[in-house]
């Protein structure tokens, strides 16, 4: 599978303190835990943040060449999810995945699957289809997510929700703007 969404990717590398809010994000939602599947790790990102701050990452990313730039990162890369042995995994997170997948309920199931008894999940998604822009087109987004939609798709995986809740505020602003003022092609620059 190759991405089409690389390119913004890596501008929003740039975005320091929107990386770093995710990173401290996947630190407190860990759980303590020492190691970590990050699902859908793109280019990294975050994978190598939260690693550079004690957790032991394990990336799982479908796109070759990103694999590629995770493994010159020195991070261990997998295929897909079949590559991780079932209830072993005690904290898996995933940021800005799921709205990539059309069928989002049978890869929520996978991921439980994959969780030890008593593990984390902690799942990341843009919010609100009426912000559904360009940029979402250009990425691949199938969907964006109303809090009790994604509620809902954990809980049908046979998972306990602690808390579902929506954050940044900030973003949904630059996402509005983006949408209006934003450009046709979906690109993403650094200003």
């Amino acid at each position: 599978m190759h991405y089409q969404g690389t390119d913004n990717l890596e501008v929003m590398a740039d975005a320091v303190n929107y990386n770093r809010f995710l990173a401290d994000l996947v630190l407190q939602n860990s759980g303590a835990s020492p190691q970590a599947v990050d699902f859908g790790a793109g280019i990294g990102t975050i994978a190598l943040m939260v690693r550079e701050r004690g957790l032991d990452v394990i990336c799982v990313e479908t796109d070759a060449a990103q694999r590629d730039t995770l493994a010159a990162s020195g991070v261990a890369a997998l295929p897909d999810l079949d590559a991780l042995p079932d209830g072993k995994m005690p904290y898996i997170y995933s940021l800005n995945v799921l709205e990539h997948i059309k069928d989002d309920q049978l890869v929520v199931e996978d991921l439980a699957r994959k969780l030890s008894p008593g593990g984390r999940l902690f799942i990341y998604v843009p919010a609100f289809q009426t912000l559904f822009s360009s940029m979402d087109r250009k990425v691949g987004h199938f969907r964006r997510y109303r809090r009790t939609q994604l509620v809902q798709l954990i809980e049908r995986a046979g998972l306990t929700v602690v808390r579902a809740e929506y954050v940044d505020s900030l973003g949904f602003l630059a996402t509005l703007l983006y949408k209006l003022l934003g450009s046709n092609t979906g690109d993403l620059n650094r200003r």
